[in-house]
């Protein structure tokens, strides 16, 4: 795994949860969906994140997850965790256990609830977790998703918090699918690793001098993925790009999170895939084959899975 400063670089899946029949996190399915991961093409990990419906999950479940995927043998070093909830106590007792397991970095939601909060609000919430963190070892990337939080994270807000905590905020999720505002945050803090939160930016953000992608497709595309950011400085890597792009339009097309669970469904066989916390629900099963047709059509499950 390669980093930029202090900061990850590469190729990372905002990995799904795989679940019980009784909605109770599958740990094993989960250490096992990790090292596929990292083997094939992944350079990191971001477990409990949108993708791995966190919100739905308690505190306590979260805590054991990551544990139990430790004991199973995934490299602490190369998890991005992710520990932002509205409650700043509740995102200190995430932040410092990951900390304290040897997690390589977190990933931070702003508090989300209350809406047109002002960046002195954001701030000061964060600088709460870091200080109550108090870990030299903190390594904090912002997770910039407004579409979700409505709680975005301003070019200001980075700023005063990059002044106030240069060694600890080392890096970003852009998760506005705004390429443009991609590459002004790439521009603005050079010294942030900044990640694209979608495949269709990941070749222009490498290019523009980001730090990579993290991504929900990330859990079925890596291995092309990895290529992409292998040779990305070569003229041969566009057509990858495309195809990469082609897959993310057609998954991004339905409800993404059960349009991957029902993908990790077929290609392996395992029912369990299938289970989602509410309010998420599986997709119908004239959804679900509308989908596998189309990713048969692109060559998927012979070509990148």
């Amino acid at each position: 795994m390669t980093q930029q400063g202090e900061g990850f670089r590469g190729i990372f899946a905002a990995s799904l949860t795989p679940q019980h029949d009784d909605l109770r996190i599958d740990h094993d399915a989960l250490a096992a969906h990790g090292h596929w991961l990292l083997d094939n093409g992944c350079d990191g990990l971001a477990l409990f994140g949108t993708t791995g419906e966190a919100t739905a999950f308690s505190v306590a479940e979260r805590l054991e997850a990551l544990e139990a995927v430790l004991d199973a043998g995934l490299p602490a070093h190369r998890l991005l965790v992710g520990t932002g909830c509205c409650a700043v106590p509740d995102t200190v007792t995430l932040t410092r256990h990951a900390v304290q397991h040897g997690a390589g970095g977190v990933l931070l939601l702003p508090p989300f609830y209350y809406k047109d909060v002002s960046d002195d609000g954001v701030f000061a919430a964060l600088d709460q977790v870091i200080q109550r963190v108090g870990e030299a070892a903190l390594r904090v990337y912002l997770y910039h998703i407004p579409r979700m939080t409505a709680v975005p994270f301003s070019h200001a807000l980075v700023e005063r918090l990059l002044t106030a905590y240069p060694e600890i905020v080392v890096g970003m999720k852009d998760s506005s699918g705004d390429g443009e505002h991609l590459r002004r945050m790439i521009e603005a803090f050079p010294g942030l690793s900044v990640f694209s939160g979608t495949e269709r930016h990941l070749l222009g953000a490498l290019q523009a001098g980001g730090a990579g992608c993290i991504t929900a497709t990330m859990n079925v595309t890596c291995p092309l993925a990895g290529q992409i950011f292998a040779h990305w400085r070569h003229d041969d890597v566009r057509p990858l790009q495309f195809q990469m792009g082609m897959l993310r339009e057609t998954i991004e097309s339905y409800p993404v999170i059960p349009a991957l669970k029902r993908i990790m469904a077929t290609w392996t066989g395992q029912s369990g895939w299938l289970n989602l916390r509410p309010p998420l629900m599986p997709l119908d099963d004239a959804a679900a084959a509308t989908l596998l047709a189309a990713l048969q059509r692109l060559n998927f499950f012979s070509a990148f899975v």
